[in-house]
């Protein structure tokens, strides 16, 4: 830790937007996912970011991944381009560590525990959520590196009359994109129906493999639905799916993947009374892959489903009081029956599903006017290893003179995945349904403030994470300790906005020392946007250190270091009357070669134009 505080930084708080309990809203400086509940953002020690769709819009991002580069404590590796295998790394933490939610439904593969983010279509996206540190104490198994929220789009705008919106665009790599969406109310209903489409052609993504372009398609639906009763009671639902083809380069095996991403939910909640809201949730997400070689015979097949069940309650004890209680329960299966088609009857895992179910509660509490404490516990049943409690503390003091000083203790885990538990054993090993949960306690400093048109924030923080599952046969075997510095500003200064963060990582393997794999150990990355009459301008520039990965092309394996990058993007809009834009961008401007995967090409310089129209 040492290290890492005697590096120089400044930093800044951005404005906050917010959501209510499963549904967009606009109200600012609130958000739901740090809490289980709507908080103000100045209240809490907990470091959040928040991107509402006028940000995805202004930033011309067409994928998750490329949202979430250069965000506070975010760091992204990606073997490619479009639909390319995506790792990111919250505060340093494995790409396991990071619970992601959509529309309050865990969703991501059951097999590997990780998340396919360069699928899930962003058009369909209306605000996410990104609260870093350990939350297990309210959400359970994952949340060590921090809880990723994606909320779906929604319709309602006041009026009876249905709203429209379409672009249109294409660019390098042969990219083509189209989408729209109609929303709106009728009397107390309210709806959103959305579809997209992107295909591109690609560039070849591995260096020394076939020299062949890997292309990607991907079509996104999404509907939501709710009704508003006459006492206020709300009932909603959604759905939101994600199919298409997937090309890639493999050193062994195929090449080509067809995936479904899916989920729905339903949502009921009302008052009980004044002082008493409670919510019920009930959902279920898929994960489907199926690869083939590249004559386009068949290769393996993984099918993981979740199910998810939520009751949550929200208790105002007093004005400066507020509890909550809920219980979680999710259950996830694996359907997979074609895992290799080399070794007969090596194709099913020897258990197919197991349950989690947790109970939990939260106080958030106003002390003597400037005090502000967050408390929460939680406690799992896992069907695989047994039972886990995890807690949470957090302070914050909101001076007179904008100085805001804040503090957090907590502790979080993982469990195993389906494949560390069950994979089937071939005569080289196979899985180990002895595992235990992987384990992390983390502390966390800082202090924020707000002067005239600066706003800045510093944390600090320290992460010990135990029981790693690593090896063949995976075993509870390895140690990390991560310590971090975030530091962010945020100014408007002669007419243009500045957006400047900072993050410095020491992520290590106790037992070498040696730095986690491909991990950045710096990046700082500044956004400026200005609007000029009926123009939109602006930059984003991406610095980032060096990160060490392996060469999986040699043996014994050789530990190698990827050299730091700096990219540029430029991109400017014309608002060509109230309902018409034309947009366009152009990325890399430096034509950067550089990798955060070895031997993994990523995109030189690329530009796309779009045309936009909403009513």
């Amino acid at each position: 830790m040492q290290k890492i505080i005697a590096t120089p930084f400044l930093s800044l708080i951005i404005p906050f937007s917010s959501v209510y309990a499963g549904q967009p809203v606009d109200l600012p400086g609130v958000v739901v996912t740090a809490t289980r509940a709507e908080t103000l953002q100045n209240e809490l020690a907990a470091g959040a970011t928040v991107y509402t769709r006028q940000d995805i819009e202004r930033l011309q991002v067409k994928t998750l991944p490329d949202l979430f580069k250069g965000t506070l404590g975010v760091d992204i590796a990606q073997s490619g381009g479009y639909g390319q295998t995506t790792d990111l790394f919250l505060r340093g933490t494995n790409p396991g560590h990071v619970l992601v939610l959509i529309d309050g439904i865990k969703v991501g593969s059951v097999t590997t525990g990780t998340m396919p983010y360069e699928l899930i279509p962003i058009d369909q996206i209306e605000r996410v959520e990104i609260v870093r540190g350990p939350q297990s104490s309210l959400y359970g198994s994952e949340a060590i590196g921090g809880v990723i929220q994606i909320f779906t789009r929604k319709g309602s705008h006041g009026d009876d009359k249905p709203h429209v919106s379409l672009q249109a665009g294409g660019g390098s790599y042969d990219t083509a994109h189209t989408a729209g969406t109609v929303s709106g109310n009728l009397g107390r209903n309210w709806y959103n129906l959305g579809v997209s489409h992107i295909d591109s052609t690609g560039f070849n993504t591995k260096q020394h493999s076939d020299p062949d372009r890997d292309g990607y398609e991907n079509t996104g639906v999404n509907a939501r639905f709710g009704h508003r009763f006459a006492n206020a009671a709300e009932i909603e639902g959604f759905f939101l799916r994600s199919q298409g083809t997937n090309q890639y380069d493999s050193s062994f095996g195929g090449n080509n993947s067809a995936f479904i991403n899916q989920v729905f939910g339903l949502t009921g909640q009302m008052d009980v009374r004044k002082d008493w809201h409670t919510l019920l949730r009930l959902g279920r997400s898929t994960d489907y892959l199926d690869t083939f070689f590249p004559d386009g015979s068949f290769e393996s097949r993984y099918n993981t489903t979740r199910w998810n069940a939520s009751w949550l309650n929200q208790v105002r004890l007093s004005d400066a009081h507020q509890l909550t209680v809920g219980a979680d329960y999710r259950l996830d299966e694996v359907a997979s029956g074609d895992l290799d088609t080399y070794s007969p009857g090596f194709n099913t895992y020897s258990q197919k599903s197991r349950y989690d179910a947790g109970l939990f509660s939260e106080l958030h509490s106003r002390v003597l006017e400037r005090h502000f404490l967050n408390a929460s516990v939680r406690g799992d049943k896992n069907e695989a290893f047994g039972d886990y409690v995890t807690g949470n503390v957090g302070w914050r003091y909101n001076s007179v003179i904008g100085i805001n000083p804040f503090a957090s203790f907590g502790n979080a885990f993982k469990a195993p995945t389906f494949n560390e538990l069950y994979w089937p054993n071939t005569g080289f090993g196979g899985g180990n349904p002895h595992l235990k949960p992987e384990e992390s306690q983390s502390v966390e400093v800082g202090v924020a403030g707000v002067h005239q048109q600066v706003q800045w924030e510093l944390r600090a923080y320290h992460t010990d994470v135990d029981q790693l599952i690593s090896g063949w046969p995976p075993v509870n075997i390895n140690k990390a300790r991560i310590e971090g510095i975030e530091a962010q500003l945020v100014t408007d200064f002669l007419g243009w906005h500045h957006k400047l963060n900072l993050n410095v990582l020491d992520p290590v393997d106790v037992a070498t020392g040696l730095r986690l794999q491909r991990r950045a150990d710096k990046s700082l990355s500044f956004d400026l946007s200005r609007s000029i009459g009926v123009f939109d301008v602006g930059a984003a520039v991406l610095a980032q250190g060096d990160r060490p990965d392996i060469d999986y092309n040699t043996y014994p394996y050789q530990r190698v270091s990827l050299h730091g990058f700096v990219t540029v993007d430029l991109r400017a809009a014309w608002h060509i009357n109230k309902n018409w834009l034309l947009s366009g961008k152009l990325n890399n401007l430096l034509d950067e070669n550089y990798q955060t995967v070895n031997g993994y090409n990523t995109p030189d310089r690329n530009f796309f134009v779009s045309i936009h129209y909403n009513d």
